[in-house]
């Protein structure tokens, strides 16, 4: 258990290319009351991402002491060698000034800490409104390689069959509309927290 008191939380996850960073970023620029937790993981920086900022960037082996140091409220090895995870200190530092931790992480993550947060957390999964979609976003985005994206393509299908363990499942066919039906569950919230 977390050495700080359990503050509250919103999960984000969704399969690669359904646009939940997009709209974490939206909600994050327009709710101060929010604070992302920034996320640990061993992948490369990809693009303009930035240490601290954007992710905790660690080695394997670094990521592997976090683990046995009890550093990490949960992780997962997405894929071979490439583990992200939350570090307790991420909620720490947000829960310390009042605000509420929003998460935007992988499907099983998302899962995990759902499991681990229970009541204290709402959980959404979002997705795409086909994979051929998803897929048509990943190339857009111009990051990954041929590769990569089929991967995750592949992936796609498997984490569609989380969708049922979250509280709120999400269509991103218009970002405007998904913003709206995230803020209309999130409001209440908001209005308990201060």
């Amino acid at each position: 258990m977390l050495e700080v008191n359990k503050g509250k939380a919103i999960i984000f996850s969704a399969p690669s290319g359904s646009g939940k960073s997009t709209l974490v970023h939206k909600l994050l620029a327009k709710y101060p009351q929010l604070e992302f937790s920034i996320s640990a993981t061993t992948r490369n920086p990809r693009g303009t991402e930035r240490q601290g900022i954007d992710y905790h960037f660690f080695s394997v082996e670094q990521f592997h002491k976090l683990i046995s140091n009890n550093e990490l409220v949960e992780y997962e090895e997405v894929y071979a060698g490439r583990f992200y995870g939350t570090l307790k200190s991420e909620l720490k530092r947000i829960w310390e000034k009042g605000h509420i931790v929003v998460f935007d992480v992988d499907v099983v993550g998302g899962v995990n800490l759902k499991n681990y947060f229970g009541d204290s957390a709402i959980s959404f999964f979002i997705k795409a409104p086909s994979i051929e979609i998803l897929q048509l976003r990943l190339e857009m985005r111009g990051t990954d390689s041929r590769e990569e994206i089929k991967k995750r393509v592949g992936k796609a299908s498997y984490e569609m069959t989380f969708q049922d363990k979250f509280d709120h499942v999400i269509i991103n066919d218009n970002l405007d509309v998904a913003i709206q039906s995230i803020e209309e569950i999130l409001i209440p919230i908001f209005n308990t927290n201060k």
